[in-house]
């Protein structure tokens, strides 16, 4: 795929101990994510996909191997490269929407806005995930789809290079999910921000440019997708 690398993972490992065992949650996977592209990652349970995601976003640190941000180093550059980078170049999206229930869905998309310099302007994205008329709701007063939207909107407030979604659409009925996806193809087409996505669900993988298959830790293929399919044609 042709475009400017991102981010590039150089056969990153993690082990965990448990116990007396030494586990490998991720076993030397390399990955070079592109400028603008959407990045599904696929697989099952345990398969390894939220490892590789929290360690992308700089939450968890690899065991072995080398993290670059756009060419910068940030898996040996200590925490302090680590807090910048998680607060000005990536935004997360979450299952469960990790919102703040005592904040309106204007102040929890706010808070976000505070921790950048230059943050994009809250009404904009509010129309842009079509809040504006729920901006003053608390999160018990919106439906799931509306959380996540929320959500949503205050990962791109930052304006981040890299949008890294965990299962969006896990929580949410299938009508939902989709528009949910929609709204993650059209943040990715209209910013040229990546965007990557892990599910394990299969038929989520057409939406990608690129599709990247996980098994026990492992990349086991990528593949490259010359048509992505519109969120609108999916069906599981």
């Amino acid at each position: 795929m042709a475009g400017n690398i991102l981010l590039e993972l150089k056969k990153v490992t993690k082990t965990y101990k448990m116990g007396d065992v030494m586990v490998e949650a991720l076993k030397e996977s390399s990955l070079d994510i592109y400028s603008g592209e959407m990045l599904v990652i696929l697989g099952p349970s345990g398969s390894g996909k939220s490892t590789l995601l929290n360690i992308m976003g700089g939450m968890d640190s690899p065991t072995r191997g080398e993290i670059f941000f756009q060419d910068r180093d940030i898996s040996s550059g200590g925490e302090d490269i680590l807090t910048d980078y998680r607060r000005n170049k990536v935004g997360f999206v979450f299952q469960f929407y990790n919102l703040i229930p005592d904040l309106t869905a204007r102040e929890n998309i706010e808070l976000a806005a505070e921790l950048v310099k230059n943050p994009l302007a809250i009404d904009k994205i509010l129309d842009e995930v079509g809040l504006s008329g729920r901006k003053d709701h608390f999160p018990a007063q919106m439906s799931g789809g509306e959380q996540q939207r929320v959500s949503i909107a205050r990962a791109v407030i930052k304006n981040p290079p890299l949008l890294l979604c965990d299962e969006p659409t896990g929580a949410l009925d299938y009508q939902t999910g989709k528009l949910i996806l929609a709204l993650l193809k059209k943040i990715n087409k209209e910013t040229s921000c990546t965007v990557v996505l892990i599910t394990h669900n299969i038929a989520i993988g057409g939406m990608g440019d690129r599709v990247v298959r996980m098994r026990s830790g492992e990349i086991v293929e990528i593949i490259e997708n010359a048509e992505p399919i519109s969120p609108e044609m999916i069906e599981w």
